[in-house]
């Protein structure tokens, strides 16, 4: 799909859908998952070469960030969150110095706030300059709402991590608890793997971006207005400090996971626990129980009118008296 904004908003394209006409006062060429021949439209029109989604995913710096005929070809990773899980991919700008073009395969809020702001005229004359500062500042606020977002959902996981209760399951069956706690500790583990999984690409985002700006400013010294090399700067300093929160958010998955995973040990001892003090009771009543069931002629309990309530007390006392050692050890 091609979307095209000129300096007061956006500018409607002629021609069929597969192959629309670029006017000359299109400014933006925006392209969100572009065909073959919207790529090739827009290449005739502007003689700017639309970067592949391979070439785009190329991790090396000198294909991620390169000085062209036409201009600057940059690129970076881009996360992007869907219901279920986050994602990243590639994001691609040609900077020229009259116009920008960009190449994208999924929805970003980013570009949305920056075509309403361009309709609104809420701030400086849109050039292919200031439409590409307006995208970074607003996918750097974009991500600093992640972070954010991201921050607020490790603390409801620390609290349901060390507030775990016995309990939890919502049911006083024995038999029924202990599949409700592993469930749990399953869930809570593969929430903290989600978002430890989403830090890191926010973390290649970050990276991706912190490498573009200097990259820029350099190489469009003389191009850019006075007002607009403080805003480098500016944004410069946001990533580095995203950076930096992004790094304690990521301290605080790993606390969370060995947290958990220490959970889970001690569930496992517990269970371990049990069976061992399942199978010390059972050694004496086991011992007695043997040692009467032998097949000796001459035994003194054998005639003895008492002998078989003596050996059934003997069991029950043999396995009363280890209970009453662990409870008052506070096994159980």
């Amino acid at each position: 799909m091609i979307s095209l904004q000129g300096p007061h908003g956006a500018v409607d394209h002629a021609g069929p859908p597969g192959a629309p006409r670029v006017p000359d006062h299109a400014i933006w060429i925006d392209l969100n998952d572009p065909s073959a021949e919207e790529a090739r439209a827009v290449e005739e029109a502007t003689g700017i070469r639309v970067p592949s989604r391979t070439a785009l995913s190329e991790v090396e710096n000198s294909s991620r960030l390169r000085r062209t005929k036409a201009g600057l070809s940059l690129s970076t990773p881009m996360i992007t969150f869907d219901k279920v899980d986050s994602l990243l991919k590639p994001l691609g700008f040609v900077l020229t110095r009259d116009r920008l073009v960009t190449v994208r395969f999924h929805d970003l809020r980013a570009f949305s706030e920056v075509k309403t702001r361009i309709a609104e005229q809420d701030g400086p004359a849109a050039t292919s300059t200031e439409i590409f500062l307006l995208l970074m500042e607003e996918l750097v606020d974009s991500l600093a709402d992640a972070l954010e977002e991201m921050g607020a959902d490790l603390d409801t996981l620390s609290t349901r991590i060390f507030d775990f209760d016995v309990r939890g399951g919502g049911t006083a069956s024995g038999a029924v608890v202990p599949r409700r706690r592993d469930l749990a500790l399953r869930r809570i583990l593969r929430s903290i793997g989600r978002r430890g999984k989403a830090l890191g690409k926010i973390r290649a985002t970050l990276l991706g971006l912190e490498r573009i700006l200097p990259f820029v400013a350099g190489e469009c010294e003389g191009v850019l207005g006075v007002e607009q090399v403080p805003r480098f700067e500016t944004i410069r300093r946001d990533i580095a400090s995203l950076a930096e929160f992004e790094i304690r958010q990521s301290e605080n998955v790993q606390f969370l996971l060995d947290a958990t995973l220490g959970l889970i040990n001690i569930e496992q001892n517990n269970t371990f626990r049990v069976l061992t003090v399942v199978s010390v009771v059972g050694v004496p009543p086991t011992l007695v129980a043997s040692m009467y069931g032998m097949n000796f002629k001459h035994m003194p309990e054998l005639d003895w009118i008492y002998g078989y309530p003596y050996g059934l007390s003997l069991i029950v006392i043999s396995a009363l008296l280890p209970l009453l050692y662990f409870w008052r050890r506070g096994w159980f």
